[in-house]
């Protein structure tokens, strides 16, 4: 019998509200080159460090050390601007290969906001490229999304982003168009010509999932070790006593979460989990796995949640958790500037 312990699941089901999302990203396919994910690993534009030192800085204290890591490059390593926070993985989705996905949220220091971004990291070629989240309208223009991004799942083509009041907003891998506007500081469209930050690529929001009851949305991950697999979700809460919730969804083959003739997704479970300030969570095989933050300066904790309950040290800064099955291993992402890496432990 698992520690975690049951709790109601109402608070988090989920209402299909894709209102003109579908049809912005149609008008936007309209105007701009659909560009496969293949073709976008392929021209990523940075490279990662495998085992650089960053990583390493950030692993002080930690056990079991971790048995493999990557580190961005200097600059997205040393920004205050943006934060990574949500990590999710190809072996999330069934597909093939071996990538990252890590999900960023602008925070200005003295700049008009810029939304969130996607970075796709392909550990074998250690190449990566940052993809600019939009809203796309009908009438052809784009807008930054202003959320905190604190989870992103994989599954089928879909990739799920955590909307920490809202419940989940959905894009799709099938839909990344190239713009053809070189300007680093504006985004929108101007006649035929379309700029995104400097960004080469956007990916458009297409759908969404609004919550109904209370439940917020800091984090998100997959389980892929049940006859249906399932997408969870769940809470960061940072108040001593008060720890948040997590819970399950199935998913259906393609991607899309399982709901009913009117478009409602209810929750296949729901759990208290143990402890405050979790910043991400998964289950794997029975067991649960949380990340617990402490500080910018302090080491969090690995959870592992069974029959019982252990804590393992883990680095300072850990967000969402994604498993590689292929690997048996557990990977994360650590936030804070000049200790950021991508990083994995033994399941």
């Amino acid at each position: 019998m698992s520690a975690m312990k049951t709790t109601a699941v109402k608070p988090f089901e989920l209402r299909r509200n894709d209102g003109d999302l579908p049809a912005g990203a149609r008008a936007l396919g309209e105007r701009l080159g659909r560009v496969p994910l293949a073709t976008v690993l392929a021209k990523a534009n940075r490279v990662a460090v495998r085992k650089g030192a960053s990583g390493a800085g950030a692993f002080s204290g930690m056990k079991p050390r971790p048995v493999d890591w990557y580190c961005f490059d200097d600059a997205d390593n040393a920004v205050t601007d943006w934060y990574p926070q949500g990590l999710t993985s190809s072996s999330d989705a069934g597909a093939r290969g071996d990538v990252f996905v890590v999900s960023w949220y602008f925070k200005p220091q003295n700049a008009p906001e810029r939304g969130i971004r996607l970075s796709f990291l392909d550990a074998a070629t250690l190449r990566y490229r940052h993809v600019l989240l939009v809203t796309a309208r009908p009438d052809g223009g784009i807008a930054p999304i202003d959320i905190h991004a604190g989870g992103v799942a994989w599954y089928g083509d879909l990739l799920y982003v955590a909307d920490t009041g809202r419940g989940l907003r959905v894009f799709d891998t099938r839909h990344i168009y190239e713009v053809n506007g070189d300007s680093k500081t504006t985004i929108g469209r101007k006649g035929a010509t379309y700029n995104a930050f400097g960004y080469r690529y956007v990916m458009p929001q297409t759908g969404a999932w609004a919550a109904t009851g209370d439940a917020r949305f800091s984090f998100a991950s997959v389980d892929r070790t049940g006859p249906v697999h399932t997408l969870i979700g769940g809470e960061y809460v940072d108040a001593p006593g008060t720890p948040g919730r997590v819970a399950r969804w199935p998913l259906e083959p393609g991607g899309p979460l399982r709901a009913d003739a009117g478009g409602v997704a209810a929750a296949q479970d729901a759990y208290v989990l143990p402890e405050p300030r979790i910043q991400g969570a998964l289950s794997h095989g029975g067991t649960w796995y949380l990340s617990q933050a402490a500080g910018s300066t302090r080491n969090g904790v690995l959870i592992v949640v069974g029959d019982t309950v252990t804590r393992r040290p883990y680095p300072v800064g850990p967000e969402d958790l994604t498993c590689v099955r292929e690997r048996g291993t557990l990977w994360s992402v650590t936030e804070f500037a000049r200790r950021r890496a991508v990083y994995g432990v033994p399941l």
